[in-house]
């Protein structure tokens, strides 16, 4: 699939077939964000990749969003920075992790899958239950899988002018 294709063709899904996703497709989609730039190409995430449903249904109730536990996969994507900004003083965590997952979800719809970036769970539970340590955040979960019926018709987006600007704000 070409590459502005997925970008059109990606959108949140909320609905998966109770389909494994094969091993080579989740590599792919895997290797897509650990291949992605990162500040000072310091790559300080981790993927922690969860197929068992158990854990997938604690990751669900600590989202708030039972519905995320039908996905075959979900990949919690752990910032190891906590605290640390960039020379422009915005957070590194969230912007590295951000491109990584980034690259994660056009990867996936290039591989017939979808993913929705997950960023309402509680931060404390999710990480007890991934033993996630001290020091580090979970920034993103991401389920990953078959989208279970039509993809969704194109979410009306604002139009060039409105977000674009030339030379200065405005």
């Amino acid at each position: 699939m070409e590459l502005y294709e997925a970008i059109r063709k990606r959108y949140s899904v909320r609905s998966y077939e109770a389909k494994d996703v094969e091993d080579e497709k989740l590599r792919r989609v895997l290797d897509a964000g650990r291949t992605a730039p990162s500040a000072r190409n310091r790559q300080e995430w981790k993927f922690v990749v969860v197929r068992d449903p158990a854990v997938r249904a604690k990751l669900a109730a600590a989202a708030e969003q039972e519905w995320i536990q039908a996905a075959p996969v979900i990949i919690a994507v752990v910032g190891l920075t906590d605290g640390q900004t960039m020379f422009c003083d915005v957070p590194k965590d969230p912007v590295d992790c951000a491109i990584a997952i980034d690259h994660m979800t056009l990867a996936a719809v290039a591989e017939g899958l979808g993913t929705c970036w997950i960023g309402h769970f509680k931060q404390d539970e999710a990480k007890k239950i991934l033993g996630v340590p001290e020091g580090a955040k979970i920034i993103e979960l991401l389920p990953l899988g078959y989208p279970k019926g039509p993809a969704k018709a194109d979410k009306p987006r604002k139009s060039f002018d409105e977000v674009v600007c030339w030379e200065t704000f405005s």
